[in-house]
């Protein structure tokens, strides 16, 4: 499946907002028969949240399952960031929005203020790194603020 950007409609034709997929390919054990069973895992951004979602069959007895949620395995994280490689937060270096970029974080990903303040240094630096959907999920939040900010791959 690889990396996906789709367009999708919001409301009725206001605007556009992309939707951002990456996805990983795994094996685990059918709880069925225990032969082997091919997942697909998706960690998706879509109207402006971030989901993990997975699809399971097994070429053995058939069994198929499709489960959703909000928090990607740290297993299939890593996996994704292995397979498909980080995606980097930049943004316009301005001290004035420091305080502005790390409200933003604290709010997002629900941390202190020290953390906020380490996080803040290594997105300045150019090292915050994560999953392309998560690092979408955070330029969004701090465009939205007014920060100019962008996921980005090498």
């Amino acid at each position: 499946m690889g990396d996906l950007v789709v367009q999708r409609r919001l409301g009725w034709g206001v605007g556009l907002e992309q939707a951002v997929f990456e996805s990983v390919r795994y094996s685990a054990v059918c709880q069925d028969c225990d032969a082997e069973l091919e997942c697909w895992g998706v960690q998706a951004l879509v109207d402006g949240r971030l989901r993990w979602d997975v699809e399971s069959t097994c070429s053995a007895c058939g069994f198929a399952v499709a489960v959703c949620g909000d928090t990607v395995p740290a297993e299939r994280r890593d996996q994704m960031l292995f397979e498909h490689g980080p995606a980097w937060l930049k943004v316009s270096p301005s001290p004035a929005k420091s305080v502005d970029i790390m409200r933003v974080l604290r709010a997002e990903l629900g941390i202190d203020l020290m953390n906020a303040r380490a996080v803040l240094r290594r997105v300045l630096d150019g090292d915050y790194s994560g999953t392309l959907p998560e690092m979408e999920y955070l330029a969004r939040a701090l465009r939205k603020s007014g920060i100019p900010a962008a996921a980005t791959r090498p």
